[in-house]
């Protein structure tokens, strides 16, 4: 075991042990470990039954460690956090996607699910403030789009790559500097923002609309300035998201892909074939960037460091997504770091000469590992 697991185990058997419950088989307080869990900073909790409580700290999930819960357990931590109408949700749908808040604790985003006929759940203990592109160690190429009337701006990367949290840092950057009238549809809402140089409505899918499709086609009649989509999940999301970044709307989503080429090819796959080449044409004509991330380990295990690929929609990038040359995308973005576009090796590979990322790290995350050697063996003219 490395000494970063195991200072994970050490961790999350403190927990164990600091929390009666789990060890004596009384009733464990959900506030002691969501208190002890902000403490440790860890980004998230899982309570499974058969298994002790684990935590995600650095990215890393430790290993379970003492007194397995059981079903009454965690019913009795989390069932009472549930309104009547989100209990019901949970029996009808078997998950639920919710945030919560605890006085002097902090807010939380949840998910419930069943498993093995049995209740569990993932818990995200959600940052107290909105983030800035600086304390996510962002690029500063990407303060520029926010300076954008109209277009579409896509945050691509799996699950807990940090996609809502460059977002926010975005739509944050856009409130601090401009009058607009900014609407966000999310789910759930997780960073709230409060209104600075801009006003800031927050709609939340499931509480305030059935959906994000639906809700985007009233916002267009909101006057709104800035639209944020959490997350375009359908056809009928994406064509409205595309028609209001045409329309004189700066609009902002993500997307569960790794980099600019597979975005594009989600995108237009979502579609009909008959409708593809309109779809194509507005994309090329919309699209102002995809930015694809995800979070790397430090290299002395304090954090994790964003490694991005950003695609900037120059003439060149819009001629090949209109033309349905996307293969050549990849090799538009290595050349055109003059334009502010880089791919994720040259990414990593910056985070390795700044000593942030060990050279193994690097490997383990990229998807060529022959670039991502070319890159390193390479001495950087922009580092």
């Amino acid at each position: 075991m490395s000494a970063y697991e195991s200072e994970l185990s050490r961790l999350v058997d403190e927990l164990n042990r600091s929390v009666p419950g789990v060890r004596s088989g009384e009733r464990t307080s959900l506030d002691q470990l969501l208190a002890l869990a902000a403490q440790r900073n860890a980004s998230d909790m899982i309570l499974v039954v058969g298994s002790a409580i684990a935590l995600r700290v650095n990215g890393g999930l430790s290993a379970a460690a003492g007194k397995p819960l059981t079903h009454e357990d965690i019913r009795g931590m989390l069932l009472p956090l549930l309104t009547t109408d989100q209990s019901e949700e949970l029996q009808r749908e078997r998950s639920l996607d919710f945030c919560f808040v605890r006085n002097s604790i902090g807010r939380f985003r949840a998910n419930f699910h069943y498993q093995r006929g049995t209740l569990a759940a993932s818990i995200r203990l959600l940052p107290p403030q909105v983030p800035s592109l600086e304390s996510l160690h962002l690029p500063s190429v990407l303060a520029p789009l926010t300076e954008r009337r109209q277009g579409l701006i896509l945050l691509t990367g799996p699950t807990g790559c940090g996609k809502t949290s460059t977002l926010a840092a975005l739509i944050d950057l856009i409130n601090g500097r401009r009058r607009d009238h900014i609407i966000t549809i999310e789910d759930p809402i997780e960073y709230q923002h409060m209104n600075r140089g801009s006003i800031v409505e927050q709609i939340e899918v499931g509480h305030d609309t059935p959906s994000f499709a639906q809700s985007i086609r009233a916002v267009l009649r909101q006057s709104p300035d800035v639209i944020l989509v959490g997350e375009m999940r359908d056809a009928e999301t994406m064509a409205v998201a595309l028609t209001a970044a045409e329309t004189g709307h700066l609009v902002l989503s993500s997307l569960h892909t790794n980099d600019a080429a597979q975005t594009v090819s989600r995108i237009l796959d979502t579609f009909p074939s008959s409708h593809q080449p309109q779809i194509r044409q507005q994309l090329s004509l919309a699209l102002l960037a995809v930015i694809s991330q995800q979070l790397v380990p430090a290299a002395d295990g304090s954090g994790r460091y964003p490694a991005i690929e950003v695609m900037l929609a120059t003439t060149a990038i819009r001629n090949l997504i209109r033309t349905g040359q996307d293969h050549q995308i990849r090799s538009h973005i290595s050349v055109g770091r003059a334009d502010g576009m880089f791919t994720m090796e040259q990414s990593l590979a910056e985070l390795v000469r700044a000593g942030r990322i060990l050279r193994e790290t690097a490997y383990a995350h990229c998807y060529n590992q022959a670039e991502l050697r070319q890159h390193l063996d390479t001495p950087s003219r922009h580092s």
